[in-house]
């Protein structure tokens, strides 16, 4: 957890809580793009640097100087794109849990807010919500009138985001036809399963332009002609179940080649379809990124972190590392995603430092699997998949709350500073988070 990677080796490779941008910015004046999304390593040895692609066509790589660290940044943002310019109403607070099972328990949270008379600009709805993964539309048995719910929600001043996976059940209803199609993740060898998570499951391939378009239009239909306008792209890295690289086929090529660049055409796949029916502004939650991600409208948070003061600090440097690897929209789980009970008084302690902090980050948002879960049961008699506790700001206890309700307001107050930045990031790719040597080089 260092800015400085001196002494330090990388896997290039997307996991869960991995994010591989290979650009290093150098204190001898100079920035390097590894423009390789192959699968390899970097070594940043005290007298030697080395880069490394397990297997590649070709090597590419990408310099640029400057007579600061400001301006390399600059050139190298002019070089794979800025971001757009961030929404206003994405600049306050979002609301998030593990998952809100219905529709009615996730209208009565944001009314909650609003009878509190709490900023709240975001409420999500998270994975699951689907009557099966690759089917991307809601699971109408919990989700009865989505149209009256969004339309409830804009009256409020709140956007509903909700959770896109890149993975289809080979039950579901667009399976046989995205397999026909070669919409899909291919297998060199052995069983054609990339995930194995309450599904057998594969990853569609962005890289396949059809495939991305055939992705989009389903999402649309479902999501988007209903007033949806921001989308969580959850699992981008793809996260799967067993890391055989070598094994993996995309349009493009072999993962072992290329597969780093899967959350970039993920990304690619709704800012584009988001773009052509006119939208401006447009940001996505994503869980990966590589380089250039951030002209396809990525914000990209740091994964299932733990509740823990140790991972708590590694957020701090890995924020600014991503804004100097280009990547200027960043965020974290307030509170951390893995743990954490409310009841506890050791979690409230650091959920209250997670939230101070957060308050400050490119974007404020609260989310975790919280203890306490509750199970849910279909009308099947099958169980679905556990909500995880409650993880509103009123769920910590009377002082939690109140330091919680000071730090959103402040960042309400923070609104023009905060669009000042975003404007520098959508301009210039500046980072919004900086470390101090991008001000005071001395």
């Amino acid at each position: 957890p260092n800015l400085d990677l001196k002494n330090c080796i990388l896997e290039l490779a997307q996991r869960n809580s991995q994010a591989s941008v290979p650009f290093v910015l150098s204190n001898l004046g100079y920035g390097l793009l590894w423009n390789n999304p192959g699968i390899g390593k970097v070594t940043f040895g005290r007298n030697v640097t080395e880069w490394i692609a397990n297997s590649t066509k070709q090597l590419d790589y990408w310099i640029t100087a400057g007579d600061n660290p400001a301006e390399i940044e600059q050139a190298y943002a002019k070089a794979t794109g800025t971001v757009p310019m961030m929404p206003d109403y994405a600049m306050g607070f979002w609301q998030c849990k593990l998952r809100y099972q219905t529709q009615e328990e996730l209208l009565e949270v944001a009314r909650e807010y609003k009878r509190r008379g709490l900023p709240i600009s975001v409420i999500v709805i998270d994975f699951f919500h689907w009557p099966k993964q690759g089917e991307w539309k809601f699971d109408l048995e919990y989700w009865p009138d989505p149209d009256a719910m969004i339309k409830e929600l804009k009256t409020m001043g709140i956007e509903l985001m909700v959770s896109i996976w890149p993975t289809v059940d080979k039950t579901s209803e667009n399976y046989n036809k995205m397999l026909e199609k070669g919409y899909l993740v291919r297998t060199d060898r052995g069983i054609r399963t990339t995930m194995d998570f309450l599904g057998d499951t594969v990853f569609y391939d962005p890289t396949n332009p059809d495939s991305r378009d055939f992705v989009w239009k389903i999402a649309k239909k479902n999501y988007y002609d209903k007033g949806i306008k921001i989308f969580w792209l959850d699992e981008a890295e793809p996260e799967y179940s067993v890391y055989d690289f070598d094994n993996y086929r995309y349009s493009l090529g072999p993962n072992v080649q290329i597969g780093n660049i899967y959350p970039q055409h993920y990304s690619k796949t709704f800012y584009e379809g988001m773009q052509a029916e006119g939208q401006e502004n447009i940001v996505n939650l994503v869980r990966c990124a590589w380089s250039g991600s951030q002209r396809y409208g990525a914000l990209v948070w740091s994964g299932d972190v733990h509740s823990s003061y140790e991972d708590f600090r590694k957020q701090i440097v890995a924020g600014l590392h991503m804004g100097i690897a280009g990547i200027p929209w960043w965020t974290t789980d307030i509170g951390g995603f893995v743990g954490g009970n409310p009841d506890d008084p050791k979690f409230r302690e650091l959920l209250i430092r997670w939230f101070q902090w957060g308050a400050f980050c490119p974007v404020m948002r609260l989310h975790g699997d919280r203890a306490s879960s509750t199970e849910v049961i279909k009308k099947d008699g099958s169980k679905a998949l556990s909500t995880g506790g409650n993880n509103e700001v009123w769920s910590f206890g009377d002082e939690v709350y109140d330091i919680s309700v000071k730090y959103m307001s402040l960042r309400e107050t923070l609104r023009d500073y905060t669009r000042e930045l975003m404007k520098e990031a959508h301009e210039n790719g500046a980072p919004i988070m900086r470390p101090l040597f991008l001000e005071f080089q001395n």
